[in-house]
């Protein structure tokens, strides 16, 4: 092939690399916008509507990888990787939040570097359902979800890879680690207050 020939080669490639970003990009930003409604709806416990906006979001990312499908360079962009993991996220929030088994990356059909580190987000994300069931006396759940949490950082923490390989997971645990603390120590001094309050009531019976 002479070099007239390659260079026309090449412009036909990344012509069609070029429109299959493009098209990969429309998915990707409108595969957040799903999975971001599926987590606002877990919160709210509109389980229905997360599930049916999740599922929106599995199809979605499906079309992203079917638009560079040709092109394995751009499957592993940054773009994508980033919105797989809010799928991961919102799927596996409406999951800890159902109290059903957490899905794995085969089933949702994600690169193992998203599930990895939207699996750690997820659990990030848990803490505003953990203080929203403090604020309503329900310490029990409260306790296993951040149960939950503390499985995901305990067992992420045992992935210990380069960064080249796990798309900078140490730092998604390292965050995550930070939540846990904050969210243990603040449902430890409701459970105290709990308690106190307990004992206040029951000794103004007993006075009574």
């Amino acid at each position: 092939m002479s070099w007239g020939e390659s260079v026309q080669e090449a412009r036909k490639r990344l012509e069609a690399m070029h429109e299959g970003r493009e098209a990969a990009l429309r998915h990707c930003r409108l595969l957040i916008q799903i999975s971001s409604r599926s987590i606002r709806c877990s919160h709210r416990r509109e389980f229905d509507e997360a599930k049916r906006l999740l599922e929106e979001a599995v199809a979605t990312s499906q079309l992203t990888r079917e638009a560079v499908a040709s092109f394995p360079e751009l499957l592993h962009a940054g773009y994508v990787n980033d919105a797989e993991k809010e799928l991961v996220e919102a799927a596996l929030v409406l999951a800890a939040l159902q109290g059903e088994e957490l899905p794995g990356p085969g089933a949702l059909k994600v690169s193992l570097v998203a599930y990895l580190n939207g699996a750690g987000e997820a659990a990030s994300e848990l803490r505003r359902t953990v203080l929203d069931l403090m604020r309503s006396g329900n310490l029990p759940e409260a306790r296993r979800l951040l149960g939950i949490m503390e499985m995901v950082h305990d067992d992420l923490g045992t992935l210990d890879f380069p960064d080249g390989l796990t798309g900078g997971l140490r730092r998604t645990n390292d965050a995550l680690r930070a939540v846990i603390e904050r969210t243990r120590s603040d449902l430890v001094l409701t459970e105290v207050q709990s308690r106190l309050h307990e004992e206040l009531v029951l000794a103004r019976k007993e006075r009574d």
